[in-house]
């Protein structure tokens, strides 16, 4: 079964969940007091949006020094038929991969790289260039983040 979508939930819940992003540790007493209901309600709502998958989980941001360190690159990834699976597979033994996403348009995937220095995203691209499957890539370094509303 599929969570339900940010506007398929109430009021209570969209301003719980539009917290908890800005603070996923957040106090309970804090979310409480700021939503105007009780701490009970705080405490079940979020249990129901975790077991509905609304929640899926909790992480930790890095700090933007931190961040600012590391190289981070999107890369366009267009793969011949069928290797999809088998390159999933091999993009999840990357740790530098942060997120790859099925995209429509010119290519098949868009995976984000996050690199200490700019000898080992050289390496990454090459492993990425080098897999079976994957005909082609494209790739854009970012040079800053001007809107971050993702943390």
């Amino acid at each position: 079964m599929r969570p339900p979508r940010l506007d398929q939930l109430d009021e209570i819940d969209r301003n719980l969940v539009a917290l908890l992003q800005m603070n996923a540790r957040e106090s309970v007493a804090n979310l409480a007091r700021q939503l105007g209901v009780a701490r009970t309600t705080v405490i079940a709502r979020i249990a129901r949006l975790e077991k509905n998958n609304v929640i899926a989980g909790y992480g930790v941001r890095l700090g933007q020094d931190v961040l600012d360190a590391s190289i981070q690159a999107y890369v366009g990834i267009k793969l011949a038929p069928k290797f999809g699976r088998d390159v999933q597979k091999r993009f999840a033994r990357m740790p530098e991969l942060q997120l790859l996403c099925a995209v429509s348009g010119e290519f098949d995937y868009v995976a984000w790289l996050r690199a200490d220095l700019p000898d080992r995203l050289n390496d990454l691209l090459d492993e990425i260039g080098a897999l079976e499957g994957v005909e082609r890539t494209t790739t854009s370094i970012i040079l800053a983040r001007k809107i971050d509303r993702a943390g």
